[in-house]
């Protein structure tokens, strides 16, 4: 069974804001109001409540969360293409002038999958083309530069600075097309938990900038390994028993102490959407040559390959789809508050409906992971 994907004209709005405003465009009046005040500077202090007049917006709309959160990750990327633009513009006019090789910047984790809500941070990589180790100081020393300097805009515009160091100023994270293939080898290659954490992050990633024939061939590499890493693919399985899903022995409901803003707080982002957007890439790479990124895209292309029914990806779309909408609604009001967006929602204001339909979910969420890992065994030899 083939699975065609139409593009929605909703995915146009940031090909080219400012038209949006204008009055000969045909889109809704509301709309057309809110990006009349489309930021162009990257200020968080304008950026930031502008996406939530964009949010409050497109909700009015009745637009799905699932799509609104494709649009604000949207919007994010025009932030990485203005940071980059506005980064490469500085470094000319200070006498570097242009760059020594091809590169590609890449979004990682839920930027790459379009997946993003309201308190984003940065996770991102640069793939440089080969060149000569001989000029390895030269050209290293020019990509550091940009990396700082676009990761800086980035922080300054509302994405804040990656605590973890996921992000192209550091070495880890910017190398030759060759070492990122090497890279890869190596953390593929056995059953190291920091590595495999690693490729986790690295594994979700979408080009953003550049030269994106670079993240072609890493992808085609990438997945080209995967056959062959059956240690690899195990210890990713036995890291899902890190994020479990928040039900207890009983399927009761249970909120999460660590770090917990008050007593009934859960953490649906991890013990929740985590679980779901983790199984289903390993689902995925089990399966090898799979190349989608958004967990949507990648349910279907599971349909599509025979590893899942028609039922069952629309289940587990459904349940990605309604923790996304729980999620947003609790960072919008969390946001109208003058508090954080985070990852956290109150069960306490769950009627007992939405508490159902919850439970439901994350035990749909906790079966499709006990199926994942059941198909392990067979790669063994």
């Amino acid at each position: 069974m083939q699975f065609l994907s139409r593009s929605s004209p909703w995915r146009q709005l940031f090909q080219d804001p400012a038209a949006i405003a204008n009055p000969q465009c045909m889109v809704l009046p509301a709309l057309q109001e809110v990006f009349a005040d489309f930021p162009q500077q990257l200020q968080a202090d304008l950026i930031k409540p502008w996406q939530q007049r964009l949010v409050r917006c497109l909700q009015q709309l009745d637009l799905p969360a699932w799509r609104i959160s494709q649009l604000i990750s949207d919007h994010n990327d025009w932030l990485y293409r203005q940071a980059l633009d506005l980064s490469l513009a500085e470094m000319r006019s200070h006498g570097w002038g242009e760059p020594p090789v091809s590169f590609c910047v890449l979004q990682l984790g839920s930027a790459a999958r379009h997946e993003s809500l309201l308190r984003p941070d940065q996770d991102n990589a640069m793939i440089l083309a080969d060149y000569p180790d001989a000029r390895h100081q030269e050209v290293d020393t020019w990509f550091q530069h940009l990396g700082e300097g676009f990761t800086h805009r980035l922080d300054e515009s509302g994405i804040p600075l990656c605590k973890g160091h996921v992000m192209a100023r550091w070495p880890l994270w910017r190398k030759r097309l060759a070492e990122w293939k090497e890279q890869m080898r190596i953390w593929t290659a056995g059953r190291i938990v920091k590595r495999v954490q690693l490729s986790n992050i690295l594994l979700d990633f979408r080009p953003v900038y550049g030269e994106f024939a670079l993240a072609d061939d890493f992808r085609q590499d990438v997945l080209a390994l995967m056959p062959r890493a059956q240690g690899f693919l195990h210890e990713m399985a036995e890291l899902l028993n890190e994020i479990p899903v928040a039900l207890d022995a009983f399927d009761r409901l249970v909120s999460d102490g660590e770090d917990a803003p008050h007593a009934h707080a859960l953490n649906l982002k991890r013990y929740g959407l985590l679980p779901l957007q983790s199984a289903v890439r390993l689902l995925c790479l089990l399966q090898g040559g799979i190349p989608q990124v958004a967990t949507r895209d990648r349910l279907l292309a599971l349909v599509a390959t025979g590893q899942l029914t028609t039922a069952d990806a629309r289940d587990l779309t459904c349940v990605l789809e309604s923790l996304q909408s729980s999620l947003l609604q609790a960072q919008m009001a969390s946001l109208g508050s003058g508090r954080q967006a985070d990852g956290w929602i109150d069960l306490e204001l769950l009627s007992e409906r939405e508490k159902v339909q919850l439970k439901a979910d994350l035990k749909l969420i906790r079966n499709f992971v006990r199926r994942v890992r059941k198909q392990l065994p067979a790669l063994s030899s």
